[in-house]
């Protein structure tokens, strides 16, 4: 509890605003999906394993605590070191410009609001674009 009484509650955050869990499982189902059948993800495609269920939980353990809600990543890995375990991969701006089609599509397709999925664009453009390792 904070020393003032007189401070306004945060607000929700990010993860209830999305609808918690359920919510996040369905953007990572689409997401994944997306990658999977869409040619125009290709690029990221590659990058994954030929089965997707790891890769599909991996990003609903981050995405849940990254967004504000259970830390369920860091209770399974530790600290996410997001820039250092995507490092064994070729990571340039085709591929992040790809990663970011394929999510705003998914936030599309699972009817986030435009406006919170603009926001949630901006904090995953510069979340993916550190994650690349090449210039092109």
């Amino acid at each position: 509890m904070s020393d003032s009484d007189d401070e306004a509650p945060a607000g929700p955050t990010p993860f209830e605003v999305l609808g918690g869990e359920p919510a996040v499982l369905a953007l990572v189902q689409r997401f994944y999906d997306l990658m999977d059948l869409e040619p125009a993800y290709a690029g990221i495609r590659k990058l994954h394993p030929s089965h997707l269920e790891g890769s599909r939980d991996k990003l609903f353990w981050f995405l849940c605590g990254w967004l504000g809600g259970p830390q369920h990543y860091i209770e399974r890995f530790g600290h996410p070191m997001l820039r250092a375990r995507h490092l064994p991969f070729s990571i340039g701006i085709a591929e992040r410009d790809q990663w970011m089609a394929c999510m705003i599509q998914a936030m599309e397709e699972v009817k986030i609001d435009p406006a919170f999925a603009e926001r949630l664009a901006g904090s995953f453009f510069g979340t993916a674009d550190w994650m690349r390792n090449r210039g092109g």
